[in-house]
């Protein structure tokens, strides 16, 4: 049989992936270049058993989702820059509450309101560093619409696996681009659910971790009753200060992201295999950079493209390699310089490292990530 097909614009992709994945609920509020995710949403959920709501601000929206998520609802958010930055104390919250939720960024211009309608790529650092204190953090970056589909799948898979939010970030170009896509019939995508509780309700703590990494979290109002605070705590949720148990709290929290970066981290190579240089490349830049490597490769230059999928955790194993394997990396992005500085602290001078950004609200296009790499030959 013949799978549904539709031209879809990636915001409602989003919203799809959402309600394919099992999402119960969404809090947000209304912010350009985001706001179809919640438009499609208000309409989709309430066919699913859901529940929309439009909050009065984007840090209510952030509490709410995280208020839906511990009643057992996989909860999602949609915004932009600005709106992430109004969240960032609750998501440090939800961090370290361990309350699993999506947060959907569709990435424009800034600094503050910058540039409502424009792309840009200068959240990226913000999904890792945006909240205070040590946390971990896991960051998808989809360039196409089929891939805002399956990756919404995928932050809440590992958002309910890993008990912890996840940002997905797209720019506004990818958001608003209309392409075909093939929806997965029912099952054909993973999708994980909570894990179940195994012991009683007089039994159950939280957050104990002889439970692993990632301890069972049960659902309020189904009769397990139990304490949520943002303060370093002990496994029965009530808050401590000793010094054991917050140093063991972090680690652990830190380290469930970063034991498992195998199963996090996703990306995709195109004609590395013998590059003398690496395009390296996430959301709608890497459609560029993917023609420039196609040129560039007519003209007999050894060039590809290393575009990741999960930013983070960073993938510092393979953009290591790379590194020790080719000439140069040429980072393009929509920014003045971010992931540069990953790329550069994982290639540890073994091969030579170059940014090309833009911030003008106008996409980076093939000839300057062209012109880039032959400086690099």
């Amino acid at each position: 049989m013949a799978k549904k097909v539709a031209l879809l614009q990636g915001n409602q992709a989003c919203a799809a992936g959402a309600i394919y994945a099992g999402a119960k609920f969404f809090a947000g509020y209304p912010i350009t270049p985001s706001t179809e995710v919640a438009e499609e949403l208000s309409i989709e959920l309430p066919k699913v058993g859901g529940s929309f709501i439009q909050m009065e601000d984007e840090i209510a929206a952030m509490a709410a989702v995280i208020g839906g998520s511990l009643t057992g609802a996989k909860s999602i958010t949609a915004t932009s820059g600005p709106g992430v930055s109004l969240k960032q104390e609750l998501i440090g919250y939800a961090c370290i509450a361990e309350v699993p939720c999506v947060i959907i960024n569709v990435m424009r211009g800034g600094p503050s309101t910058g540039m409502p309608t424009g792309p840009g790529q200068s959240d990226v650092m913000q999904a890792m560093w945006g909240t205070h204190g040590d946390h971990a953090a896991i960051a998808l970056v989809p360039s196409t619409v089929q891939e805002i589909f399956t990756e919404t799948v995928r932050a809440f898979n590992l958002a309910e696996k890993y008990r912890m939010p996840v940002q997905v970030l797209f720019d506004e170009i990818v958001g608003h681009m209309r392409e075909r896509i093939e929806f997965p019939e029912p099952g054909e995508l993973e999708v994980i659910d909570r894990a179940p509780v195994t012991v009683s309700p007089a039994e159950y703590k939280p957050y104990d971790a002889t439970k692993g990494q990632v301890p069972p979290l049960a659902a309020f109002g189904s009769g397990y009753k139990f304490h949520v605070t943002g303060l370093n705590k002990a496994a029965d949720g009530f808050p401590t200060t000793k010094a054991e148990y917050v140093d063991a709290e972090e680690r652990r929290q830190i380290n469930k992201v970063k034991d498992n970066a195998d199963d996090i981290v996703k990306f995709e190579e195109y004609l590395t295999e013998d590059a003398d240089v690496v395009i390296w490349a996430y959301g709608s830049t890497a459609r560029s950079a993917r023609y420039a490597v196609n040129e560039l490769r007519k003209e007999g230059k050894k060039v590809g493209l290393f575009r990741p999928l999960t930013i983070w955790p960073f993938p510092e194993k393979r953009t290591a390699e790379l590194a020790k394997q080719c000439k140069g990396i040429v980072v393009a992005e929509m920014n003045l310089g971010q992931m540069v500085y990953e790329v550069e602290r994982v290639a540890k001078g073994n091969c030579v490292v170059v940014h090309e950004g833009r911030v003008d609200g106008e996409p980076i296009n093939p000839g300057q990530i062209m012109a880039k790499v032959k400086e690099v030959l």
